[in-house]
């Protein structure tokens, strides 16, 4: 994605960055958190600020790539080695059950997970297993408008998710 593709004064208003191709403005606020935010965005889920949760939630935010469970262990263990890899996969499904991170599954049936849990969607390259999030407010009114129009009968849409599979051009 380019920087032309998104209205970075709506996403964005207090950061102006040109951005390199890889990044969302979703994740330039995660990349900024600091650790006073990632604690708040904890404690405003009911969830007390352990340790464990600081650590992992701010792996998840800065290795920025829909890391898997064993990414996240690598990451923390070079700063954290007392931290067990049985309390990380506790500590993630916690995060999960309290809507701080997305888990998303790969073609290769690869468990990640995703830090941004505002509306996006997810391109995916199914050479690379690359993730790229991909926001687009006018696709989101348009399917939402075309679910409406159908009325699934027995059924309540809760939410309407892309994964959109593909290869990024190598340039």
């Amino acid at each position: 994605m380019t920087p032309s593709q998104f209205d970075f004064r709506r996403k964005i208003p207090y950061i102006c960055l040109i951005l390199r191709e890889n990044y969302s403005p979703v994740s330039i606020i995660f990349q900024k958190m600091n650790r006073e935010e990632i604690g708040n965005k904890i404690k405003e889920k009911g969830l007390k600020i352990t340790p464990q949760r600081m650590v992992i939630l701010e792996a998840i935010f800065k290795l920025n790539n829909h890391p898997t469970a064993d990414s996240i262990i690598d990451y923390i263990k070079k700063e954290h080695p007392e931290i067990a890899t049985g309390t990380v996969y506790k500590v993630l499904n916690v995060l999960v059950e309290h809507e701080l991170i997305k888990r998303v599954k790969t073609e290769k049936d690869i468990m990640r997970y995703d830090g941004i849990v505002e509306k996006h969607h997810h391109l995916y390259d199914t050479t690379s297993d690359v993730i790229k999030d991909f926001f687009d407010d006018e696709l989101d009114e348009i399917l939402r408008k075309y679910f409406k129009k159908k009325n699934i009968p027995d059924f309540r849409i809760e939410d309407i998710v892309l994964h959109i599979k593909g290869s990024f051009r190598k340039t």
